[in-house]
This record gives C-alpha cells, structure tokens and sequence, in this order.
C-alpha cells in the first residue's frame, strides 16, 4: 500500500515524474537537517521541523514547481510571486535540462535565512 506522499509522484505523468523527483533529489542533498513530509496535501520539505519548501504542479501552466516558504524573502529573477503573500515559486519546464546551478543557488539563499536566525528555528 503506498502512502499519499508516494502517490503525489506516482500519479504525475512523465516528464512531470521524473522532473518533481528529481527536485526531491536536488532538495534533499542540500542539507542533512532537511526532512520530507506531507503536508497541506503537497510534498513539503522542512527544515529542522520548519517548513522550507515544497513541490507542486501549477494549475495554470501545468509546470512542476518548487515553493519557497520565505520567498518573499528573496530577490532572484527565477522567482515569482503571483498572488502570493509569503512564498515564491520558480516553475520548471520538465522537458528541458533542469537548472541545477540555479536551484541549487536559490535552496542555499532561502536556507541561509533559517541557519543565520533571519527564520527562526523552533
């Protein structure tokens, strides 16, 4: 039997599949403090218990994407705020080579406002 976490991949279709895996992959290897968890029916990545990030399909563009908790925090031309208060996305084009410089670039900006205490740490 698989879990609601495992069914939220299964269920996409390729290229979304292996996109969104792999940006669990990528998202996963920044830090080892950072854990998965299924929240609000979405894969959420926390940090030391914080939420940090999560992945989703947008509804409009049909393009996987990864949220960023404290995105109004940053300032990347990648990031987008749409009709959002607090979080960013950056959307992806799962038929292309995927940005890895640049998300691995925006996951170490949006981690250094939890490990400097900008985002505070239960």
């Amino acid at each position: 039997m698989t879990t609601p976490l495992e069914n939220f991949y299964l269920q996409k279709e390729e290229p979304v599949r292996g996109c969104l895996l792999a940006l669990r992959e990528i998202i996963l290897q920044q830090d080892k403090d950072i854990t998965v968890a299924w929240k609000y029916s979405m894969p959420f990545f926390c940090y030391k218990g914080k939420m940090f990030c999560y992945l989703w399909v947008h509804k409009t563009h049909h393009l996987p994407y990864i949220g960023i908790v404290e995105g109004k925090r940053l300032e990347h031309p990648q990031l987008i705020t749409e009709k959002r208060a607090r979080m960013k996305i950056m959307l992806l084009d799962p038929n292309k080579d995927l940005p890895v410089k640049t998300i691995k670039s925006i996951l170490k900006e949006a981690l250094n406002l939890y490990k400097s205490g900008v985002v505070k740490i239960k």
